[in-house]
């Protein structure tokens, strides 16, 4: 007899590393992207930050799914955003201070903003071109 087949794998734990360690990689472009905006273009204006932001998310959810395919990472990770994005509408005096500090104004920003659903499709989009591009990659 076999165990449970949804047991964590060696495979399941590279995948999770992998995972937190792009998350990583992403917060540090992501701080970069807005301490040095003037390395990028002037017209692209916070949009990389915010669709690094996303991939940030995208990490964070393939770390949570190790086995999940693509848009099984995706769909939810799109939904967070659109959450967070959504609940910058949401004007409650201690959500307002928690948004004025830097923690809170990093997590879950503070203006809503249309264009920002643009910049997170692509963040997300580049964790699905990522994960193929890495994925060919591997013998």
């Amino acid at each position: 007899m076999t165990g449970p087949t949804n047991a964590p794998t060696s495979h399941d734990t590279r995948r999770r590393l992998a995972a937190l360690a792009a998350m990583a990689t992403t917060i540090v472009l992501g701080l970069a992207s807005r301490r040095w905006p003037s390395v990028l273009t002037a017209f692209l204006g916070n949009y990389p930050g915010d669709a690094l932001w996303a991939l940030m998310v995208f990490f964070g959810w393939r770390a949570l799914r190790p086995r999940a395919g693509a848009r099984d990472v995706a769909l939810p990770a799109m939904a967070t955003c659109v959450i967070v994005e959504c609940a910058k509408l949401w004007r409650a005096p201690w959500l307002v201070d928690f948004r004025g500090t830097t923690l809170g104004h990093l997590l879950l920003g503070h203006v809503f903003s249309w264009q920002n659903l643009a910049a997170y499709a692509l963040g997300v989009l580049a964790g699905i071109a990522l994960e193929r591009l890495l994925k060919g990659a591997t013998p």
